[in-house]
C-alpha cells in the first residue's frame, strides 16, 4: 500500500483497476472503435465518391458548354453563309432584271429605228411617186406650150419651188 497522506493507493486495488481499463479499453476498441472507424471509413468514401462524382459533373458540363458553343459558332457561320447567299442571289436577280430591261429596251429601240426605217422608205417612196406624176405633168405642161428656153426654164423653176413647199 502505498500511503500519501489523504490518499492511499493499494496495490490490489490499483492493478486490479489496470486490468478492467485495458479490458474496457480493448472492448472499447473492438467493439466501438471498430464501427465508428468503419463508419468514418465508409463517410470518408462517400465524401471522395461525391467529390470525384461533383468533379466528373463539372467535367461534363464543361464538355458540353464546350460543344453548345461549338455547335452556337457553327449555327452562326451557317446563318452568315446562308444570309451571304441570299444577299448575293439578290444581288444577281438584280443584275438579270436590269439586263432584261436594257435587253428589253435596246429591243425597243431597234424596232422603233426599224420602223422609223420603214416609214422613211414609205415616206421617200410616195416622194418619189409624187416626183414622178409631178414631172409628168410637168413634162405635159411644156409640151403643151411648146416654150422657148427662157420660159420652160422659168416653168421648171416654177415647179422645183412647188415640189419644195410639198416637201
Amino acid at each position: 500500500m502505498l500511503d500519501f497522506g489523504a490518499v492511499s493507493l493499494e496495490w490490489g486495488t490499483l492493478l486490479t483497476q489496470a486490468i478492467v481499463f485495458l479490458l474496457l479499453l480493448l472492448a472499447v476498441r473492438k467493439f466501438a472503435m471498430g464501427p465508428i472507424v468503419g463508419m468514418m471509413e465508409k463517410r470518408r468514401q462517400h465524401i471522395a465518391n461525391e467529390i470525384s462524382s461533383a468533379e466528373q459533373g463539372r467535367k461534363e458540363a464543361e464538355a458540353l458548354l464546350a460543344e453548345q458553343r461549338r455547335v452556337l459558332d457553327e449555327a452562326r457561320a451557317e446563318s452568315k453563309a446562308i444570309i451571304d447567299r441570299a444577299a448575293k442571289q439578290a444581288s444577281d436577280e438584280a443584275s438579270k432584271i436590269v439586263a432584261e430591261a436594257q435587253a428589253a429596251s435596246e429591243r425597243m429601240k431597234a424596232d422603233a429605228s426599224a420602223e422609223l426605217a420603214r416609214e422613211v422608205e414609205k415616206a421617200k417612196l410616195e416622194l418619189r411617186e409624187q416626183m414622178t406624176s409631178l414631172s409628168v405633168l410637168l413634162a405635159s405642161k411644156i409640151i403643151e406650150k411648146e416654150l422657148d428656153e427662157a420660159a420652160q426654164k422659168s416653168t421648171v423653176d416654177k415647179f422645183l419651188a412647188q415640189v419644195g413647199d410639198r416637201l
